[in-house]
């Protein structure tokens, strides 16, 4: 008797770690999203942007989180880290902005871009520290 539900637990120990496999597996090789060839759900001033995630973050997160955005500003730095171009639109709040890490592709394009330019940028809103933050961004406009 005891054999029997030592097999039962076995069993049951691998069905779930077959099936977590599966999931597992399953959400590695999940297709990313085409950011360059994908229309924006939204566009956005940075300004309109940073101050809806300063007002009600949880209201902000429920809007742009995890989704694909379309946001204008005024470039306020422009930097480099790891090989991938970072871009800094400009806020009305002193402490904060809208950072934008661009793809590898959008950052061959970074030597045509100059601060105080007005560009419009797309990328995926992974939230609000200090700054928003996008990521795999593309530049629509410049």
């Amino acid at each position: 008797m005891k054999l029997l539900s030592k097999k039962g637990i076995l069993f049951i120990f691998l069905i779930i770690a077959i099936i977590g496999g599966v999931i597992g597996f399953k959400m590695a090789n999940k297709s990313h999203l085409d950011i360059s060839s994908s229309a924006p759900k939204i566009t956005i001033q940075a300004t309109q942007l940073i101050d809806e995630f300063l007002i009600n973050e949880t209201t902000a997160n429920a809007n742009y989180l995890d989704k694909l955005i379309a946001v204008n500003g005024t470039i306020s730095s422009i930097k480099t880290e790891d090989e991938n171009g970072i871009i800094s639109l400009k806020t009305a709040d002193d402490f904060g902005s809208v950072l934008c890490h661009l793809s590898k592709e959008a950052t061959q394009i970074l030597p045509q871009i100059k601060i105080g330019q007005n560009i419009q940028i797309k990328g995926i809103c992974t939230g609000f520290l200090m700054d928003v933050i996008l990521v795999r961004c593309e530049i629509i406009n410049q």
